[in-house]
């Protein structure tokens, strides 16, 4: 059968692809590829119709009914590995916190003290090992159901992060800076401590819900690890323990800009957790009535 290939932009024709019923669209784009050498198989979206939805990668021409049809293919533009852009939005968050933290004189001048205080050591631990986690979990324990995101969102998210590092960084480190008390710093630290391993535990029950180099999708359910009960009552637990972890370092350093840090976070996991919650209901038919998204009882 013939498949003809229009530009979802203008609907011009790039030719026609010769495949069996059976092809998958995975398949079907090496073939567009051959078409336009400059459309990777990464940079295409499939469709039915020019704004019509994407399709999926395990769709086949005869699932769709497309018999000697056509479908119409965007160009997503250049693109980039989701595990290039984590490395790169975490790791310089570390690189810029640093600077505040290990050369204090560039940044405040003559003005510095001696010695840093003992909330500004503790933070800057807290701060490199959760970022350090992250990329650590990015090498080792995420597994991405897409290969690659647009290009752009590398500039995006590096600006997020670094600039959040850089605005938090100079005001825990600052010579001016005011320590909170021995009760409201252990009491952050303990909470941080608990929030970091409560959001990995979450990352390493999803890893194993997905075998390796598959997309499969299932209802996840805590396991005997304590801290995965937060599965009972909401559906992103990992979300809510990461909006506790800087809530927590926020009290720790009475720092208002880690407060909004930490709240420009939750904002943006909200949006992302009541997505994943939607999609989850819609999925399983038998998915937990009783979970909320991000935060139990309320969201």
């Amino acid at each position: 059968m013939e498949v003809e290939i229009l530009d979802a932009k203008n609907s011009k024709s790039l030719g026609k692809c010769r495949v069996e019923s059976g092809t998958t669209i995975k398949a079907l784009k090496n073939e567009v590829q051959k078409l336009k050498k400059s459309l990777n198989i990464d940079r295409q979206a499939l469709r039915l119709e020019p704004r019509g939805k994407t399709l999926k990668d395990s769709d086949t021409l005869q699932s769709l009914s497309i018999s000697g049809g056509k479908l119409y293919v965007k160009d997503l533009g250049p693109q980039i590995s989701w595990k290039g852009v984590f490395l790169a939005e975490y790791a310089g968050p570390i690189l810029v916190y640093m600077l505040f933290y290990l050369r204090p004189s560039l940044i405040y001048g003559n003005v510095v003290p001696k010695a840093m205080s003992l909330t500004a050591n503790i933070a800057a631990v807290c701060w490199t090992s959760h970022y350090a986690k992250r990329l650590l979990e990015t090498l080792f324990v995420h597994r991405f159901s897409h290969a690659t995101m647009p290009l752009r969102n590398l500039f995006k998210n590096c600006s997020y992060y670094w600039a959040f590092a850089g605005y938090v960084a100079y005001h825990v480190n600052h010579p001016l800076f005011t320590e909170p008390s021995a009760v409201v710093l252990y009491a952050g630290l303990a909470g941080f401590i608990v929030s970091e391993l409560g959001n990995f535990s979450i990352h390493i029950l999803l890893r194993n819900l997905r075998p390796a180099g598959s997309t499969v999708r299932k209802i996840p359910i805590p396991d005997s690890n304590p801290l995965t009960q937060l599965f009972n009552f909401v559906s992103c637990p990992n979300y809510t323990y990461e909006f506790l972890s800087w809530l927590s370092f926020s009290a720790m350093t009475s720092c208002i800009p880690a407060l909004i840090f930490a709240a420009a976070g939750m904002y943006q996991m909200t949006v992302w957790a009541i997505g994943k919650h939607r999609n989850y209901k819609k999925e399983f038919k038998d998915y937990p009535k009783c979970r909320k998204a991000i935060v139990p009882f309320v969201i």
